[in-house]
């Protein structure tokens, strides 16, 4: 058996393993939409949850030792202060859009955010921009507008989700730490503001724990073992695999977000939303073909 083949498999399974769970999010945050619970508690609760969850498995693996020095770090803490409210924001306003109905928008923002890391490339390290790379840009662009000019606003929720995660991977860029250590500081930061703001809530009396029903009450738990196994996943994948392939399987989670906002939510699809959304595939089309162009040249 040819080792090399069999790892670039694996790698292939674990990234693709990491991208399912992603997709099927909306499905896993589903009982929960029709109770009392708010996206703002959800978010308190799946960071506390996520924090118990991932320092659990870092004393397993006994990386506790690389914790320790991350956190005496000061600019190293600074860079993950920064990652840390920047993905809180990207998990607000993803669990809004389940919670409120606007899975499809975010299905869009996660559909467009690779090409805002190719933009930030350019923008932050003097990255070049190629004809297909400004191509692909350009068309995402002119979908944004086509959704944003009729209906009098802009699509905030994927502009911000593919904002905010933009930014994360950006400053993740400076921040030279493991998937799992790195996500484990990230929730550590957050848990005095989400036990903060889940303690004052509880005394006004607004507390929605404890009143749900088991289901949606055992999912809420489980949020750090969903929030971090896809990140542990990717880790195992990007080893073995190319960041042309972790790019073209990307697509694989807001793909299937997209038929879940469709069927199991029922969203309504316009045609003139399917106008915009074409040209964002569009560009998205073009980006993938540059990435397989030059992973060709390359192989060649």
């Amino acid at each position: 058996m040819n080792t090399q083949s069999d790892e670039y498999r694996k790698g292939l399974l674990y990234a693709l393993g990491c991208y399912l769970i992603w997709g099927i999010f909306p499905l896993y945050w589903y009982p929960i939409t029709g109770t009392a619970i708010g996206a703002d508690q959800i978010l308190a609760q799946r960071i506390c949850w996520s924090a118990v969850f991932a320092l659990g498995v870092l004393v397993v693996k006994g990386q506790l030792g690389t914790l320790w020095q991350a956190v005496h770090n000061r600019k190293l803490l600074l860079t993950f202060v920064g990652s840390a409210f920047a993905i809180s924001l990207n998990w607000l306003v993803y669990l809004w859009a389940i919670t409120n109905n606007h899975i499809l928008d975010a299905s869009l923002g996660y559909f467009i955010s690779p090409l805002v890391n190719v933009l930030f490339g350019f923008l932050f390290f003097k990255e070049k921009l190629n004809r297909t790379q400004l191509s692909a840009i350009s068309l995402a662009v002119v979908g944004i507008l086509w959704l944003a000019v009729p209906a009098g606003h802009i699509p905030w929720v994927s502009l911000l989700l593919a904002g905010s995660f933009g930014v994360y991977s950006l400053l993740r860029k400076f921040a030279p730490l493991d998937a799992l250590t790195g996500m484990t500081l990230e929730t550590l930061v957050l848990v005095p503001f989400a036990s903060g703001y889940l303690l004052r809530v509880a005394q006004q009396g607004n507390l929605v724990f404890g009143s749900l029903a088991p289901l949606p009450l055992a999912l809420l738990i489980g949020s750090g073992v969903v929030t971090v196994l896809p990140l542990l996943l990717f880790a195992a994948g990007a080893k073995r695999i190319s960041m042309s392939d972790l790019g073209m399987i990307q697509y694989v989670s807001p793909s299937m977000q997209f038929f879940l906002g469709l069927t199991l939510f029922g969203e309504a699809f316009s045609l003139q939303k399917f106008t915009g959304y074409a040209w964002v595939w569009l560009g998205i089309a073009v980006y993938l073909f540059g990435v397989l162009a030059k992973k060709k040249a390359r192989v060649g």
